[in-house]
């Protein structure tokens, strides 16, 4: 054997060991890995070759290196329909997702500029304000802050949004929801959002920005999520029939 296949097969063995252990749940999603040195030192191997089968690991999807903080095992894999007139965690529970909801706010409060154009209100009026954290594998994931319309908002300020999602609440109040336009962007961590989600500001994000009509063409909801890119990205699949558009587990 070569020295280059030699060195070839030991990052490959040791990206076996350590990808058999993430899958045997010794490394729990989004628990961090030992250090580099020590996994070096305990395999025998040099920094560049543990280097090497963890860029490999990193290719398979396994592991999230992130600068400055370490090496941690990937978050399961999450996909839900854009295509579909379902929240984001309604499509991700369906799929059988373990996903947490932590209300982080809700109020009356006079609506932004911005919010009130979207929502097609006039300047001083009022709309509920509901901030939401979701959680996947243990870790808060997505930002969420919506703001509905009154009269409606009325009817569902007090439900259990932990429990209930915002689609769901709507439906139970008589509002029978169209359509909704969504635009997603890459973005970078805002400070407000960083703060609920444990992360640096400046860190990569997806930001989703929804309208959500009635029958009438009325806008009810304006939503606003801000997505880790460390934990999630938009994939398609394009056939003759349509296309369609899923968000999925990245690294």
């Amino acid at each position: 054997m070569t020295s280059d296949a030699g060195h070839e097969a030991r990052y490959r063995a040791i990206a076996a060991d350590l990808a058999a252990k993430i899958r045997s749940g010794q490394y729990a999603p989004g628990a961090a890995l030992p250090p580099q040195r020590e996994l070096s030192a305990s395999y025998g191997v040099t920094l560049m070759t543990l280097r090497q089968a963890l860029r490999q690991l990193s290719d398979d999807r396994l592991i999230v290196q992130q600068p400055g903080r370490g090496t941690f095992v990937a978050p399961p894999h999450l996909s839900y329909q854009l295509d579909s007139l379902r929240s984001l965690v309604d499509d991700l529970r369906k799929q059988g997702h373990d996903v947490r909801t932590a209300v982080a706010g809700r109020a009356v409060r006079r609506a932004p500029a911005r919010i009130a154009a979207e929502l097609r209100l006039r300047p001083g009026d009022t709309a509920l304000r509901l901030e939401r954290v979701r959680e996947f594998a243990g870790r808060p994931a997505v930002h969420q802050v919506s703001w509905v319309r009154r009269p409606v908002a009325d009817q569902i300020r007090d439900r259990d949004f932990t429990a209930v999602s915002l689609y769901t609440a709507l439906a139970d109040a008589g509002v029978t929801v169209a359509r909704a336009s969504e635009v997603v962007r890459p973005g970078l961590l805002d400070p407000a959002a960083a703060r609920h989600l444990h992360e640096p500001q400046g860190s990569p994000v997806l930001v989703s920005t929804r309208i959500t009509y009635t029958l009438d063409a009325t806008p009810v909801v304006s939503d606003h999520a801000t997505i880790l890119g460390s934990m999630m990205e938009i994939r398609t699949d394009r056939a003759a029939t349509g296309l369609s558009l899923t968000w999925g587990a990245t690294t």
